[in-house]
């Protein structure tokens, strides 16, 4: 499949490839920096507890996860903020993988390949959902 990038013309009459790569090189550059930001805010969070003299997995531990609590969590630099952010940053950059190819695909023209990633992003949704009504949290 020859795809072209934007504005790259066809240089010594071979066609351009490079769209597809970048994003690709775009999507593990998402992939990267999500999985650096998790590690580096649970860093932050354990190191915290531990200076605390606390662990993440001695009673009473973290509590639990309250969004309208993380903000203030974070801005007050307590342990429990960091932790929570970074398992959400975690858990969050897959689907960020999916939805950053979904729009490459929708520039692309990949039909196929959108009606996939949208299919993928469904039974996210869904598992989320059933996951939040299931634990009481909704």
């Amino acid at each position: 499949m020859k795809v072209r990038s934007a504005g790259s013309g066809d240089r010594a009459g071979q066609g351009s490839l490079r769209a597809p790569f970048d994003l690709d090189r775009a999507i593990a550059r998402l992939l990267t920096l999500g999985t650096y930001l998790s590690v580096l805010l649970l860093t932050v969070g354990i190191v915290s507890m531990a200076a605390a003299g606390r662990w993440p997995l001695q009673s009473p531990g973290v509590p639990g996860l309250d969004l309208a609590r993380l903000p203030g969590d974070l801005a007050a630099a307590r342990p429990a903020g960091f932790l929570w952010l970074g398992l959400l940053c975690m858990i969050a950059t897959p689907s960020a993988r999916v939805l950053a190819a979904l729009l490459g695909y929708l520039r692309f023209g990949e039909r196929s390949m959108v009606v996939v990633s949208v299919g993928i992003l469904l039974v996210i949704a869904a598992s989320v959902a059933i996951g939040l009504s299931g634990s009481g949290a909704a």
